[in-house]
């Protein structure tokens, strides 16, 4: 489910795409989803709050621990935010010993 030309989905693209998604979570499991991007957080998230409201922080989906951070297409355009990447990976890391992964 990737739309041609790197252009965000359309709502009905997003509408047959997000059951598989919820199904590939739900068979998967994962303890930790990073979610890249603005776009991609939304979706997940189900909220409209930009990029700078989600990323840094975790949020519970479904068992699953659930956090945004910014795409890579954007740290091209904007290097001096690897640095909040890099703040929001460790975040994971950290997270995932507290799971116990």
């Amino acid at each position: 489910c990737r739309p041609p030309e790197n252009r965000n989905p359309e709502p009905d693209e997003v509408a047959s795409c997000n059951p598989f998604l919820r199904k590939q979570l739900a068979a998967i499991r994962p303890k930790i989803v990073c979610c890249l991007g603005t776009f991609a957080a939304q979706t997940v998230l189900q909220t409209a709050a930009p990029i700078s409201r989600l990323r840094g922080k975790f949020f519970d989906m479904d068992g699953m621990r659930v956090i945004a951070t910014f795409h890579p297409a954007y740290l091209l355009r904007s290097p001096e935010k690897k640095r909040e990447v890099w703040e929001d990976m460790k975040q994971i890391r950290a997270e995932l010993f507290r799971l116990g992964s």
